[in-house]
């Protein structure tokens, strides 16, 4: 069982930058591949990044690469997602999910595990 916690969510202006956090329990954190999607009032829910268990690998959305980074702290239990020249269409709620398998966070909207989600919005 993984509990995963969002934070680090909040208002910003468009250009700003944000920092979420995702800490996970369990002490089986470094076995799962990590993934941050987001889901905009009246769309569907897409994929944004993800990494694999190692932080060996990471993938982005084509619409977040070059601004966006992910990383994670095994030592920590917590993968962040580093937001950089925001813009309002990156307003969403960004959730972290966890998975054994890397390829289905990146090619599906599943996952094992869920956090409750951060609000992100960005203002123009």
């Amino acid at each position: 069982q993984v509990q995963l916690v969002e934070s680090g969510g909040g208002l910003v202006q468009a250009g700003g930058s944000l920092r979420l956090s995702c800490a996970a329990s369990g002490r089986t954190f470094s076995s799962y591949a990590m993934g941050w999607f987001r889901q905009a009032p009246g769309k569907e829910r897409e994929f944004v990044a993800a990494i694999s268990w190692s932080g060996g690998s990471t993938y982005y959305n084509d619409s977040v690469k070059g601004r966006f980074t992910i990383s994670r702290d095994n030592a920590k239990n917590t993968v962040y997602l580093q937001m950089n020249s925001l813009k309002p269409d990156d307003t969403a709620v960004y959730y972290c999910a966890a998975d054994r398998r890397t390829i289905v966070l990146v090619t599906t909207t599943s996952g094992e595990y869920w956090g409750q989600g951060t609000q992100v919005t960005v203002s123009s």
